[in-house]
């Protein structure tokens, strides 16, 4: 009988993400959820990450009413999100109100498995939100952020993990966003964890594929006994992205293995997204095939479609491999940090400075901030140079001890400031939305009436595809139905807020 090996679809969260910087629509998506719904997934992430971000910044979405659409689309398979523990979706720590108020309101808009992850692996900044994901009832995958470095040992990590079972996680997922993960290294931590934590851990793999050696590692995890892996269908895979789900599926023929995928429904999947992407080529990465540099810069595929845009708009797109040489410097001063958000973009942002600059000759303040452990220990030790140009930078001193502590309770002042901005529905989510992103929300708030914002255009015509909600609702007290126009032809969704049917 066959071991069978559980599958988290990635197509609509992580691949979108690596591949063309966060910015598709939700009209693109509602065609593929039937099938992702019925092909047999453990899990389905569409949340998290950078998409609650993208969708108020760029596309004049609710992330909430994504969320909700995503829950009438897809009941049957759990959906899941990418949650980076203290930080929640925004750039900054919150405090422990915030942090169980966000977990109460994710899990009841559609959530069923959340994975939790901090950048520097402090696991001080886990512990609330695995707690707050634990009272729902919902599962908490604890995230192990791999690198790579002199100090990021097997046995480091296999001591994390079991810290991370003896907190509450439901399971333990060896998140590796930069590819960086060969194959010996994933069957050893793998093996090592099922030997160190009891075989009956369960064990999901996420990996990248820009390196070019990860679908063997995936391999190599199977042999070891991992219990699940993350892949994305093939047409949103490779590059900065995963390895396709199909040809994991391929893989294990005879090999004593199996999933549950129903093939035939992803390659309508497939074909749906071969469609679409073609619409988005103005965001897509131009890390198309194997990075293999990048086992020495370790950038996450995430991370380098930002950076190119980064670089393109102060006019250096040519200075990619100079960045790219800078990133390992700037990464050995702050202790070997694992780059993943809000890390990566903080380290890569002040390489990008060293580079145009010169070599901390102007610091960002979340630069100054994470040298100083305003975002948790380091997992190493500090270039005490660069901490004391951080300490005149901020004007502020190092701290030891959990970010968190040092805040003020803020819900009520974060209510109190959401609530007289125009468009605001006076829900704990849109109290939220402030709080994540109090510059962006304002805006957000005021043009929600006009609906979703589509960036896609048609290739031939180069026009943009749009959806809007019929009626203006404006504070939205009612079922909000979209007209979702896909290749001239049109779709109704009808989506209720939370709580209605």
């Amino acid at each position: 009988m066959n071991r069978i090996i559980d599958i988290t679809e990635l197509a609509l969260r992580d691949a979108h993400q690596s591949l063309i910087a966060t910015r598709l629509g939700i009209d693109d998506m509602i065609p593929a959820c039937e099938d992702l719904d019925n092909a047999g997934f453990w899990s389905l992430e569409c949340w998290g990450g950078a998409t609650y971000d993208a969708c108020i910044r760029f596309l004049n979405e609710d992330p909430w009413v994504r969320l909700r659409t995503f829950k009438s689309l897809m009941p049957k398979t759990p959906l899941q999100m990418l949650l980076r523990g203290q930080n929640l979706l925004g750039y900054r720590h919150y405090q422990d109100e915030v942090v169980d108020r966000f977990v109460q309101k994710s899990a009841e808009n559609g959530i069923d498995v959340f994975r939790l992850f901090d950048a520097l692996n402090d696991l001080r900044n886990l512990e609330r939100s695995v707690h707050a994901v634990k009272r729902t009832g919902k599962h908490a995958q604890g995230a192990i952020s791999y690198t790579v470095s002199p100090i990021h040992t097997t046995q480091a990590y296999l001591d994390q993990a079991k810290r991370l079972v003896e907190m509450g996680c439901d399971s333990i997922c060896i998140k590796d966003m930069a590819a960086l993960i060969k194959p010996q290294a994933a069957y050893e931590l793998v093996r090592g964890i099922k030997e160190y934590c009891g075989e009956q851990t369960r064990v999901q793999l996420h990996v990248h594929a820009t390196t070019g050696v990860t679908m063997v590692s995936l391999m190599k995890a199977v042999e070891a006994g991992v219990d699940g892996v993350d892949t994305a269908v093939s047409s949103m895979s490779l590059g900065p992205g995963h390895n396709p789900t199909e040809s994991f599926v391929e893989m294990l023929e005879h090999t004593g293995n199996a999933t549950r995928i129903d093939l035939g429904r992803m390659l309508r999947v497939k074909e749906h997204f071969s469609k679409i992407l073609p619409r988005y080529r103005e965001f897509l990465s131009t890390v198309t095939g194997v990075e293999t540099e990048i086992f020495r810069s370790q950038i996450p595929g995430g991370m380098l479609s930002n950076m190119e845009s980064q670089l393109k708009q102060q006019g250096a797109a040519d200075r990619m491999h100079e960045v790219l040489d800078e990133i390992p410097v700037v990464r050995k001063d702050t202790g070997y940090v694992p780059l993943v958000t809000p890390t990566s973009q903080i380290v890569g942002t002040q390489a990008v400075l060293n580079t145009l600059m010169g070599r901390y000759k102007v610091l960002t303040g979340e630069f100054a901030d994470l040298m100083l452990g305003y975002y948790g220990a380091a997992p190493g030790e500090l270039n005490p140079e660069v901490v004391e140009m951080a300490r005149r930078h901020a004007k502020k001193e190092p701290i030891t001890v959990r970010p968190a502590d040092l805040l003020e309770p803020e819900w009520d002042k974060l209510r109190a400031a959401a609530l007289p901005l125009e468009g605001c529905d006076g829900s704990d989510e849109d109290v939220l939305t402030y709080a994540l992103f109090p510059q962006v929300a304002p805006k957000f708030f005021a043009s929600r009436h006009e609906g979703p914002r589509n960036v896609g255009k048609d290739p031939a015509t180069g026009a943009s595809e749009t959806s809007t909600p019929e009626g203006h609702p404006g504070k939205i007290t009612g079922p909000v139905t979209y007209t979702v126009t896909l290749s001239g032809q049109q779709h109704k969704v009808t989506v209720a807020p939370y709580g209605q049917e």
